[in-house]
């Protein structure tokens, strides 16, 4: 046995044994009537065997034709309730193992539902999926199969064994002799079959990654922009052949054993004829030609389950392997979840505070290092940076998609973590630059997140993301279907349906994060006017590369490797010739004609309205507007 396979071998311990069983007491009315039914099935099924006996000496040797007959239909009557019990054992078989499976996949549904956004961050998604679907379902064959193999043949072999013992006990110890000589090369391939699998398992979760990759929408389109259609299929084909090999590496592990093992059961019927001719014809032996045949087929009966139980020997390795790899994952810690005394507050405001925090996806790098801000009610902030600056993370720490090392993150004045999770992301709207659509129509995917939503208020919402017009458009309305992923509409048409999706939600705080970095500019337009107006009326924070987005806002934050660098109104920030002057002289700052690489956006006064509190405030902040768009726009009245 080399160090890897000391290493991978599964432990079978008292615990885990404990943990499998666990899966099984629910259903123990069921395994307990499974188990009356094996007893009797198994008595049944060597009864005939016996009869054989009888109707040898008494119907064949005896010439009693009435006797004959008798024990025949009697065997027949015998062979078919055996059947028929074992038709009753399959279906409760099969109920229990789908019920626990049942169980099983939920539970580990729900498992996976409350992991954090690091777990589906850091895992293959091929390997969650291998787990839900292929490996759950190994355990419905592990409990319709081996569990019950393991209890019939038990049985089986011990019923064997006692009547063979009755009948006559020298030709019964000669029988089983043999027996201890099945276990010698069944370590060795138990072993090798396990590696093989292991092997195996692995293999398949990387073919399960490649065509999660590659034949999603997304990966499709890629390899197909690409050209990688080729070197995609060489790679599947790889893994492909390897999964091939190793399949067949393991069927036919263990072959060899088993052909020693066909071979010594084929020795001790041999053996019963011999001794037992013996002992009739030298010894005179109370034996009939009916006894030894009845041992010779109870030996049958009980070598078929000695090899079954050998074999499940194998089997129950990778059983235990499977339960391993399953228990790995229910094992893994939730990172968030409720704490015991969760606070579920009577409203929210949607207020936000950063206090000193500090956090990492991992411990080289540190992405948040001791922010700090505030955000109050009916207020917005920007916040911007180079990529890869944390400002995503910062958004994401809020609805506790991942929860901070450092510092706290408060939610209208209370610990985020002190927050019953429902209530806080209820209260927590997120469009992101990257938009998800189910597979459905528009409608469907509006009341993914309010279910209860009126025809009114779904026309409201989209009204308000400037979408209605668009869907008015459409054949069938708000019943348009938008395909996978939404990929039946352009970009433009998804951010705003994601929008009005936000939007039905009515949360307290709205996040936009880059929600029109990737759009044309007619699309950003028809966006920047849904969300000018929810900036000015409801507390938000905006993530944004668009200089129109920034202004709306009350402050505006920027960020750097992590820190809150500069902070203040875009006026100021500019003078200051910081990392925010340099932002906007490469990012926002629109070139002269001459100079413009791209066409010229006409910027509009709407774009720039900010949130303010009175009359004169307002004022003094349209004056500034104008200042900042007459200074931007002079070297383009100039061209004309």
């Amino acid at each position: 046995m080399t160090e890897e396979e000391k290493k991978n071998q599964p432990k079978v311990t008292k615990e885990l044994l404990q943990r499998v069983a666990s899966y099984l007491l629910p259903y123990w009315k069921q395994m307990l009537l499974v188990l009356v039914c094996i007893v009797f099935s198994s008595i049944l099924t060597l009864l005939p065997s016996v009869l054989t006996g009888r109707i040898i000496d008494e119907g064949l040797i005896g010439r009693d034709l009435k006797r004959l007959i008798t024990l025949i239909v009697l065997s027949l009557a015998v062979t078919l309730s055996a059947n028929l019990i074992g038709v009753a054992e399959s279906y409760l078989n099969n109920w229990i193992a789908q019920h626990i499976t049942y169980d099983m996949r939920n539970a580990m549904y729900r498992h996976l539902q409350e992991m954090s956004q690091r777990f589906f961050t850091t895992n293959n998604q091929g390997d969650i999926i291998t787990r839900m679907t292929s490996d759950i379902s190994g355990v419905q064959q592990i409990i319709a199969n081996t569990f019950t193999s393991i209890l019939s043949n038990s049985i089986t072999l011990i019923v064997a064994l006692i009547a063979m013992y009755r009948k006559n006990w020298i030709l019964a110890t000669v029988g089983i002799i043999i027996v201890p000589l099945f276990t010698i090369p069944t370590r060795r391939a138990g072993k090798s079959r396990w590696m093989l699998t292991k092997q195996a398992q692995e293999c398949s979760d990387e073919i399960n990654g490649i065509l999660n990759e590659t034949l999603s929408v997304s990966g499709q389109t890629l390899v197909k922009l690409f050209c990688r259609e080729e070197q995609e299929y060489a790679k599947y084909e790889s893994a492909n052949r390897r999964m091939i090999g190793l399949n067949i590496k393991e069927s036919m592990a263990g072959r060899w054993f088993r052909v020693v093992l066909s071979t010594i059961t084929s020795v001790g019927p041999m053996l019963l004829y011999l001794v037992g001719g013996i002992l009739m014809l030298k010894y005179d032996a109370d034996l009939t030609v009916g006894d030894i045949t009845v041992l010779v087929a109870l030996l049958g009966k009980m070598y078929g389950p000695v090899n079954q139980l050998l074999n499940i020997q194998v089997d129950w390795i990778r059983s235990m392997a499977m339960f391993s790899r399953i228990f790995e994952y229910f094992d893994m810690p939730v990172e968030i979840r409720n704490a015991p005394d969760a606070l579920i507050p009577d409203h929210a405001d949607g207020c936000v505070e950063f206090s000193h925090v500090g956090f990492s996806y991992n411990p080289e790098r540190k992405i948040l290092k001791d922010v700090s801000f505030k955000l109050e009610k009916g207020h917005s902030v920007a916040i911007v940076g180079p990529s890869g600056s944390g400002k995503s993370t910062i958004i994401n720490l809020i609805p506790r998609l991942y929860d901070v090392e450092e510092g706290t993150v408060f939610f209208d004045g209370i610990d985020v973590r002190k927050l019953d999770l429902t209530f806080l992301r209820s209260n927590i709207g997120v469009v992101t630059q990257e938009t998800y659509l189910f597979n459905g129509t528009i409608r469907e995917n509006l009341l993914y997140v309010k279910p209860e939503a009126t025809e009114e208020e779904l026309i409201t919402a989209c009204e308000k993301a400037n979408v209605m017009d668009f869907i008015s458009r459409q054949e069938n309305g708000l019943d348009t279907v938008v395909g996978n992923r939404g990929l039946k509409l352009s970009g433009g048409e998804k951010q705003r349906i994601s929008i009005a999706r936000v939007l039905l939600k009515q949360p307290a705080l709205l996040i936009f994060d880059e929600a029109t970095a990737s759009l044309d500019s007619i699309s950003e337009a028809k966006i920047q006017e849904a969300i000018d107006p929810l900036v000015n009326s409801c507390t938000s924070i905006l993530i944004a590369h668009r200089l129109s987005t920034i202004l709306a806002a009350d402050e505006i934050i920027v960020v750097k490797d992590g820190e809150i660098v500069e902070r203040g109104v875009h006026k100021d920030l500019v003078n200051a010739g910081g990392v925010y002057a340099e932002l906007y002289e490469t990012q926002f700052k629109i070139k002269p004609v001459e100079e413009a690489e791209e066409p010229v956006e006409k910027i509009g006064m709407d774009d720039y309205q900010p949130q303010h509190r009175d009359w004169e405030a307002r004022r003094k902040a349209e004056q500034e507007r104008r200042e900042i768009l007459d200074e931007m726009l002079d070297p383009l009245w100039m061209q004309f």
